[in-house]
């Protein structure tokens, strides 16, 4: 040991340096840990709006596009196809859409804010299997109706406004998500009117 005398203002000054640097490597230490806890960009992709152009839609035809990880359909439905939903309406479990599993706007007899375009998911409510859209051979399964959505795993039916008909497995219409139209041939699905 040295008999130097001891130096407090030096010590003073390491002590401090050290803290500042301990303090310094733990707050750089805390940021990524702190960041991690944020959703990652793929999952804030996920949940984000979908835009979906509609301008090549043929009448009769059925797309699907995918948001929240669920798909989603929009049909293009003509005129026979809308006078035909109406004929079957004493059939449906819910026809006037009363259940909570569509927007305000969707609580009208074709559940959609334009009649002859239609927006759901294509997710059957009874155990989540995605029905088929039967285009022209509906008619086995539901008489006096020639389109409509059937899921091949239980037996649901749905009507091409996602109405379920009575009897069958599924306990309520297809869900409708919120969407917009920014324009005549361009949907946002997972956008609502006034939203930022």
């Amino acid at each position: 040991m040295s008999n130097a005398p001891v130096d407090n203002s030096r010590r003073r000054f390491l002590t401090i340096a050290t803290s500042v640097v301990g303090g310094v490597g733990a707050a750089g230490a805390a940021v990524p840990f702190i960041a991690s806890w944020n959703p990652s960009e793929r999952a804030k992709s996920a949940g984000a709006p979908v835009e979906v152009d509609i301008s090549k839609l043929e009448p009769g035809q059925l797309i699907r596009v995918e948001w929240r990880g669920k798909p989603v359909w929009v049909v293009y439905r003509t005129p026979k196809m809308l006078e035909q939903m109406k004929a079957h309406e004493g059939q449906l479990r819910d026809p006037q859409s009363e259940q909570p599993q569509q927007p305000e706007f969707a609580k009208n007899g074709y559940r959609s804010k334009r009649e002859e375009i239609f927006v759901a998911v294509g997710i059957c409510t009874h155990l989540g299997c995605s029905p088929s859209f039967l285009q022209g051979g509906f008619g086995e399964k539901v008489e006096g109706t020639d389109d409509g959505f059937f899921c091949p795993c239980h037996g649901s039916k749905f009507d091409l406004a996602g109405r379920v008909f009575q009897s069958v497995p599924a306990p309520l219409n297809l869900e409708i998500p919120p969407y917009i139209f920014t324009d005549e041939t361009t949907i946002v699905v997972g956008a609502e009117e006034g939203a930022a």
